[in-house]
């Protein structure tokens, strides 16, 4: 009932409680709080439960009335300025909310046991609970003031789950990078809101959108400087959504928990930068210049994730490339002005998406238990393979992700995805040959990961699956830098692990366990007492609330493409989506409620499913399980001289993997042209500052010392020396006046 819409303000507040009193809790009663810590997911968890249950009543709402609803109250009053504060209802807001306490719930849930053993259990729960209000509150934002507080609170939010384990330098550099990366959009995003308040004399946007467009159509706008100001909005979408140029922060974020790069870097905050694009939408496409830079820029993203995505090692960054590229194929929806198709594609993709992330957690869960916690082993899939009958479950959840993400019909991503390489061919020739290859490229890279991982034989050496053991590796986390050596006598780990004295086992040099890491390691011991004490360990499944987080998303990722399906509606084809997304629709001033042409769309199916099909028959080709014992550390260069260089070619092979694998040496390219000048002129600048300025400051000080030294030695305290000094120096004066009033007169 609309009676509810005034009550709108509340959501964002609702997770806020639990970082709040994790907060006075750990500073109050630190060890109580710490020994209940397990006791937060539940209020995490509940408090979420509650926004969902809120927005999924607004959103029903969204969808039989086709009505928006703003309430603002004025915070401030200075003459003839206002801000104001205050909610808006639409359904741009409605999805999002929909997105972000649906995945939020199923990740906070994957959390309590992903991050049970880490000591960061309650910082983790305070982080994630804050994350979700700042992104609440953005989403709910009426005005762009609003959006920008809750922007920062984002960004922070993002800069301390990417660094949770600060610890670790690759980590702290990977937040870091983050950070500064997106204040470079954040600056020109704020510089966009004061240009366009400069214009409007507004920042809500109803208001914003309709002087806007009263000024276009009187021709009363300076369109240089709106087209700027456009940009600077725009700029700050391309940080946060991962973009090109500014793409570069996301492939290293992964070094955050996987939890984080299932929520964060799939379903909420890398989609805030498509939220402000598509709530500012009615602005841009008055802009043809605007709209086409952001088809240039999506389409670039669109190919490059793609590209970089086909030869890395780390399971979570071929995974965050594949997030690049897909909120590429989202923006460049938006840029084509296909409104309905980009928060299709949104909407499938986010749970998609978070889907596979928390699925490659599981995975790494699983090889931790063979190569410890080690995230150079554990992500690497090179050394995976032949997980299929030891994970099952996370096998077949990831397998259904992958199929989806592909395009492969009937799961989620076909319907929205198909529609969008559709526009495309409407758009521009170019651009459909680039959308429908990279479709191609994403079926190849993402089954690359499926083959890599779950298919052939275990690529660590470490031991088969007969039981045997074979050879010499194992974790570096735990016991120290040197690998295992055979040994004839027999250890368990649960031995190890429960005997605090030094151990020699695997080799003679012996190293400390630390009490911290017991407490940390004793959730194995169970699994280790259930394969009778065998010395070393095997893959296995994760626990169920994992799995129930895995199962639900599933769910999502089979039944969410049915919303896009049209239907007949008196007389005409229309879809849940479309019929939720009428009252924002008509701000652009289009109609959605066309017939579809089913003969048009199964052609076109046919052929974007024929490419993802192509794409997925050459990943089976180059990595099918016979070339399971070649994925070494030299993977690429192993197969290409076994069966690849006589189709593509050596030198081919070598230029794809080498821009792949270095990244398009773009970071390279920004660390020479970037960072070092920007070292180059800083270190200039202090020499200046210290040889120069100082120099000068220096000197006067260096001199009047000096020149006081000097004097002190002429007070010698004689009135006869004090008359023959004075009588010098005037007499030197009236020389030196008398020559230069003489030689001027002259």
């Amino acid at each position: 009932m609309e009676h509810t819409y005034p009550y709108a303000w509340i959501i964002p507040f609702v997770p806020l409680p639990v970082p709040v009193l994790i907060g006075v809790g750990l500073l109050l009663f630190p060890t109580a709080t710490k020994n209940l810590r397990r006791m937060w997911a539940f209020p995490s968890v509940l408090l979420l439960s509650i926004v969902m249950i809120f927005s999924a009543d607004l959103s029903i709402q969204q969808i039989n009335s086709n009505s928006i609803y703003q309430y603002v109250w004025s915070w401030t009053i200075n003459n003839d300025f206002s801000l104001e504060f205050g909610h808006l209802i639409d359904p741009l807001t409605s999805i999002m909310l929909i997105l972000i306490t649906t995945v939020g719930i199923m990740v906070l849930i994957y959390s309590d046991n992903y991050m049970s053993h880490d000591q960061g259990y309650l910082r983790f729960f305070a982080y994630m609970s804050f994350f979700n209000t700042s992104m609440l509150g953005l989403v709910t934002s009426s005005n762009l003031i609003q959006i920008y507080i809750f922007w920062e609170l984002v960004g922070m939010c993002s800069y301390l789950l990417i660094g949770f384990w600060f610890t670790r330098p690759i980590a702290a550099n990977a937040c870091q990078k983050a950070f500064v990366t997106n204040r470079i959009g954040d600056f020109g995003l704020f510089l966009g809101i004061l240009g366009l308040y400069w214009i409007t004399g507004s920042f809500e946007f109803r208001d914003l959108f309709e002087i806007f467009n009263n000024l276009s159509s009187n021709n009363e706008l300076n369109f240089l400087f709106v087209t700027l100001c456009a940009f600077l909005l725009f700029s700050g979408a391309v940080a946060k959504s991962a973009q090109f140029p500014l793409h570069v922060w996301l492939p290293d974020a992964m070094e955050g928990p996987t939890p984080i790069s299932a929520l964060i870097h799939a379903a909420t905050m890398v989609a805030a930068g498509i939220f402000l694009v598509a709530r500012l939408l009615p602005l841009f496409i008055v802009i043809p210049y605007i709209m086409n830079l952001i088809s240039l820029i999506s389409i670039i993203t669109v190919l490059l994730g793609a590209t970089l995505a086909l030869a890395q090692k780390d399971i979570k960054r071929s995974l965050a490339y594949s997030t690049m590229s897909q909120l590429g194929y989202t923006m460049l929806a938006l840029g084509m002005g296909s409104y309905r198709a980009a928060l299709f594609h949104l909407i499938t993709h986010a749970y998609s998406k978070a889907l596979l992330f928390l699925g490659s957690g599981s995975i790494i869960h699983s090889m931790e238990a063979i190569v410890g916690y080690s995230p150079d082993k554990s992500q690497n899939m090179v050394l995976m393979g032949g997980l299929t009958k030891h994970v099952p479950i996370t096998k077949t959840a990831f397998l259904l992700g992958t199929l989806s993400l592909c395009g492969i019909p009937p799961l989620a991503c076909f319907w929205s995805k198909d529609e969008i390489l559709n526009d495309t061919w409407l758009y521009s020739l170019i651009f459909a040959i680039i959308a429908c290859s990279t479709a191609g490229l994403t079926a190849f890279y993402m089954f690359r990961i499926y083959l890599l991982t779950f298919e052939g034989h275990l690529n660590v050496h470490f031991q088969n699956y007969s039981g045997k053991k074979t050879s010499s590796f194992y974790s570096i986390s735990l016991w120290g830098k040197e690998g295992p050596k055979t040994s004839k006598k027999k250890w368990s780990l649960l031995t190890l692990l429960n005997n605090n004295e030094r151990s020699s086992f695997f080799s003679k040099k012996t190293y400390q366990i630390d009490s911290n890491l017991k407490k940390m390691t004793q959730p194995f011991i169970t699994y280790f007492e259930t394969w009778n004490k065998k010395t070393f360990s095997y893959p296995h499944e994760s626990d169920n609330t994992m799995l129930f987080s895995l199962l639900i998303l599933v769910l999502f990722t089979l039944f969410v493409g049915a919303i896009g399906i049209p239907f007949n509606q008196e007389g005409k084809d229309l879809d849940i989506l479309s019929k939720w997304l009428t009252p924002s629709i008509n701000l652009l001033h289009k109609d959605l409620t066309n017939s579809v042409d089913w003969y048009e769309f199964v052609t076109n199916a046919i052929f974007s499913v024929s490419i993802v099909y192509f794409g997925i028959i050459i990943a089976s080709l180059l990595y099918k399980p016979v070339y399971s014992s070649l994925q070494n550390l030299n993977l690429m260069n192993s197969v290409v001289k076994k069966g690849p260089k006589r189709i593509f070619g050596d030198k081919i092979i070598n230029v794809i993997y080498g821009w792949s694998y270095n990244r398009g040496y773009i970071d390279a390219f920004y660390a020479t042209s970037f960072t070092k000048g920007i070292r180059g002129l800083a270190e200039l600048t202090h020499f200046f500052d210290r040889w120069v300025i100082d120099g000068i400051t220096n000197g006067v000080g260096i001199t009047s010392f000096f020149v006081g030294e000097g004097i002190k030695y002429v007070g010698g305290g004689r009135i006869s020396s004090y008359l023959f000094l004075y009588l010098s120096y005037v007499s030197i004066f009236l020389l030196s006046y008398y020559f230069f009033f003489f030689n001027f007169n002259r």
